[in-house]
């Protein structure tokens, strides 16, 4: 009986290391975008595990939703979490709202899920809707009120405030970088908004997408500088006389550049992260270069810029630190059919097309939530993904294999086990009573 007892706990170990999430690598630069607007999406709960099986440890969601801060309890994910835009006004008018929010959606979920920052809308200062800037009114006031209560909560140097913005904020292209300034018109709302992410450390969210200014004008912009191209011939910026090897660092950097024009000193010590940018693997035939083999090389090339951990021409000292967009095709978003292909999945869970990322085993980003240069990016890990190799690579479309070889090894073991308890077992009908 003995035996049998410790063939049975052999079995139940080897069925819940079949179970056991994949190690989270929340270190890494990378994380990407977890949108949700699809009727066919996977349930939040096998969400953490997909992730974990392509090495992604950071997570943007667009809300707080309670079952998707329950899901990636103690996986190790790291997460940015949204306020809605509908929120704005009454929690900058009732910090007491603030608060109550903090609370329920923050505070409570803490520790066993990891949130590192929370975003106070998306791309407020361009909503169209905000014809008369009702809203951006009540944007630095909001987040304001969200770090006074995390504050009260003893959260504040642990959960950063931020929003991130369109690039529609710059009056501007991105070319020259050094040429941007914001749009007059937002600078009432733009210069306290600097002013905050200064004194509390918090990161600049920035939505970056070369695929924008490549679709409106291919002539003028190359593919494959467009694409991050290691090979694509670079640009001089006439104006800093820095060299740019590829759109998104020229993107960014005209941020910085804006930014140093609006919040003199104080935007010197604000930090460009990058909230969104992808590559759509689909779109209509008026979409150029909305391909999936583009969306492939864009993003691949983007993991590997950023596990570069090196900064852009004008900020070389920071490294780069970009979300990706997005992790599943959403079949309900409205707007032309690239809208809807942004995926590195489709909503079966399946990889919309063979992407090779590059994800170090070992990565040593620091915390910030609210001191020294910026939040959002705190824990530390040193584990490899499953089925990473060891110069890093890992393939998106390995990660289903990941699957059939744990269960084939769980199989195995259970079989040998069950080999083992029948063969001592006694002779039919031999058993004493």
């Amino acid at each position: 009986m003995a035996l049998a007892a410790l063939s049975l706990l052999a079995l139940l170990l080897a069925i819940a290391w079949l179970t056991l999430p994949a190690s989270a690598t929340s270190t890494s630069l990378v994380g990407v975008n977890y949108g949700r607007l699809g009727d066919d999406l996977p349930p939040p709960e096998a969400v953490p595990r997909l992730l974990t099986s392509i090495g992604i440890g950071r997570v943007r969601i667009y809300d707080a939703d309670p079952a998707i801060l329950h899901a990636f309890a103690n996986t190790g994910i790291e997460l940015v979490v949204g306020l809605p835009d509908r929120c704005l006004p009454s929690m900058a008018a009732d910090p007491d709202e603030a608060l109550a929010w903090a609370r329920d959606n923050i505070h409570a979920f803490l520790p066993a899920t990891k949130i590192a920052a929370v975003t106070v809308g998306n791309e407020v200062l361009t909503n169209a809707k905000d014809t008369g800037f009702a809203l951006a009114r009540c944007l630095v006031p909001a987040m304001e009120a969200l770090h006074s209560a995390l504050a009260t909560l003893g959260l504040d140097r642990d959960v950063a405030v931020t929003t991130a913005h369109s690039l529609a904020v710059l009056a501007t292209p991105s070319y020259p970088p050094s040429a941007a300034v914001f749009r007059r018109e937002l600078l009432p709302y733009i210069c306290p908004l600097i002013a905050f992410h200064a004194r509390t450390g918090s990161p600049f969210f920035a939505n970056a997408y070369p695929y924008f200014a490549y679709e409106q004008d291919p002539s003028a912009i190359a593919l494959q500088y467009a694409l991050l191209d290691p090979s694509a011939a670079s640009i001089t910026d006439p104006g800093s006389g820095l060299r740019y090897a590829n759109l998104l660092h020229a993107q960014v950097d005209a941020v910085y550049h804006a930014i140093a024009a609006a919040g003199g000193d104080a935007g010197k010590r604000v930090e460009v992260r990058v909230s969104e940018t992808g590559w759509p693997s689909a779109g209509d035939p008026d979409e150029i270069g909305a391909t999936p083999e583009n969306a492939a090389r864009y993003n691949s090339n983007l993991i590997k810029l950023v596990c570069e951990k090196k900064g852009t021409p004008l900020v070389p000292g920071t490294p780069l630190r970009a979300f990706i967009f997005a992790l599943f095709n959403e079949n309900q978003k409205e707007g032309p059919t690239s809208e809807r292909n942004y995926g590195l999945f489709k909503a079966d869970g399946t990889s919309a097309y063979h992407l090779d990322i590059t994800v170090p085993p070992e990565d040593d980003t620091t915390s910030g939530g609210g001191s020294g240069s910026g939040g959002g990016d705190g824990g530390e890990s040193t584990s490899e993904p499953d089925g990473a190799s060891s110069s890093g690579y890992f393939g998106i479309s390995s990660a289903a294999q990941q699957w059939r070889t744990k269960a084939l090894v769980a199989a195995a073991a259970a079989a040998v086990v069950v080999a083992a308890f029948i063969s001592h077992l006694p002779p039919f009908g031999g058993f004493d009573s």
